[in-house]
């Protein structure tokens, strides 16, 4: 394996002939790699297989002779029950830090929940306001640096995307009351509010209470809280807090202004856990509307399973506490080696987390497309720079999310060797270039 080649000087403070030395330093490190021919992938936060290990007793807790029976004498195996069971709403609930009659559960993909609910939006309106699709224009909020999944329904449905910039308490809320205030044609706001993607930023106490206050322009006007990692905390003794936006939305008299999300895609099985949505009881009565026309009722016998498995959500947080002995180590890993490699030449920032999927990364201007480039063909796969950025294009093409959770600590050690090359290859390349 190459070893790192370390600077004892920032790059900035080099001259030509430094720089040009190092450059080519770093082109026979890149050869090194490539010739190795690796297949490293980073591109998705996907948990690894010891991660999926975690829930294979959730197999078990039923059988052919168990009893498939809920508390109030429902069976599972038959048609019914349109919101969920009432354990899974208690269950869940828990989780979501929401009552159970403000729930519903639905099945296994909380982004499937999300496409629904501007697909019912854009069809039909919101509360007898115009259905989207007969507007001239509708527009979404996008936070930035932001989840490509969430950018890719809305872009889908021909929603007009505004970038509204990131910090570590939240949106610039400045911003973000300006525009749904001024703008009738803004309908929603795309939040990752705890361990966001990718920064691994959670939400403050004002940021959300300033949600709650906000006073949009359009009566049909929606936050979309996707609350994805609540307890995916990776340490026990140092976590962050979110208060609970439902609550706060009661409080400031505007009890239906947020559908909030969260599903168990990270904490049992991705392609086989169970979905929410929580909301008031009158976007509730709408949605049931909608749903009675699309289902008789999701996969009760998973919800039930889910239920029996954790018992409650004290079991849950154990089982979470199993995660983050697993994903500690990787993220560790990742920070480790940005300190080690780039720090000293004073290239690239990134966030430090304290739970969630990600780290963010942010390159020299004009480098992410690069860098990413570089990494594909030394035998890295990470996610497309631009991806975290509506339409896929980051306006300073600096913006990198790094997901270390799928690859072994011992495949994440040698992939990240590789990526810090990369971004101090073409760092010291685009440097050399400005020079002339």
């Amino acid at each position: 394996m190459p070893e790192v080649q370390n600077v004892t000087k920032k790059y900035v403070e080099m001259n030509k002939e430094e720089l040009e030395k190092e450059l080519v330093k770093l082109k026979a490190e890149y050869k090194k790699y490539q010739e190795m021919e690796l297949s490293l992938n980073m591109a998705r936060g996907k948990p690894c297989r010891e991660q999926l290990d975690l829930s294979m007793g959730m197999m078990d807790t039923l059988s052919s002779d168990a009893d498939l029976s809920c508390e109030d004498g429902t069976d599972c195996r038959n048609y019914g029950v349109l919101t969920g069971i009432r354990e899974a709403k208690v269950l869940i609930g828990a989780m979501m830090e929401n009552k159970p009659e403000n729930i519903i559960i639905y099945g296994n993909s909380s982004l499937n929940v999300m496409y629904d609910t501007v697909s019912r939006a854009y069809t039909h309106g919101v509360m007898g306001n115009t259905p989207w699709c007969k507007l001239d224009k509708v527009k979404f909020l996008c936070p930035v640096p932001g989840y490509d999944r969430h950018f890719a329904i809305t872009e889908y449905f021909g929603i007009e995307m505004i970038p509204v910039q990131m910090t570590p308490t939240g949106p610039d809320m400045d911003e973000v009351e300006r525009l749904v205030a001024s703008d009738e044609s803004i309908k929603g706001i795309w939040c990752v509010p705890k361990y966001s993607n990718p920064q691994g930023y959670s939400y403050s106490d004002e940021t959300v209470r300033r949600f709650a206050r906000l006073r949009p322009a359009a009566r049909d006007f929606r936050i979309f809280w996707d609350n994805a990692y609540g307890i995916h905390h990776l340490y026990d003794d140092d976590q962050d807090y979110l208060i609970e936006i439902l609550e706060e939305c009661k409080k400031a008299g505007s009890p239906d202004l947020v559908y909030k999300f969260s599903s168990t895609s990270k904490i049992t099985f991705p392609g086989s856990g169970i979905a929410a949505i929580a909301t008031s009881l009158n976007n509730l009565e709408e949605i049931k509307t909608q749903l009675g026309y699309q289902t008789i009722g999701h996969d009760k016998v998973n919800q039930l399973r889910h239920v029996r498995f954790f018992g409650d959500l004290d079991g849950m947080k154990e089982h979470m506490r199993k995660h983050a002995a697993i994903i500690r180590p990787k993220f560790e890993t990742v920070l480790n080696a940005l300190e080690r490699d780039l720090k000293p030449c004073g290239i690239g920032s990134w966030t430090n987390p304290k739970g969630g999927y990600f780290i963010s990364f942010d390159a020299p201007e004009g480098c992410a497309k690069a860098i990413v480039d570089r990494a594909k063909k030394a035998g890295v796969t990470m996610t497309g720079a631009g991806a975290t950025y509506p339409y896929g294009k980051d306006p300073h093409d600096s913006n990198i999310r790094i997901a270390p959770t799928f690859p072994s600590v011992a495949d994440l050690k040698l992939a990240m060797d590789i990526f810090t090359v990369c971004v101090r290859l073409v760092a010291v390349d685009k440097m050399l270039k400005e020079m002339n």
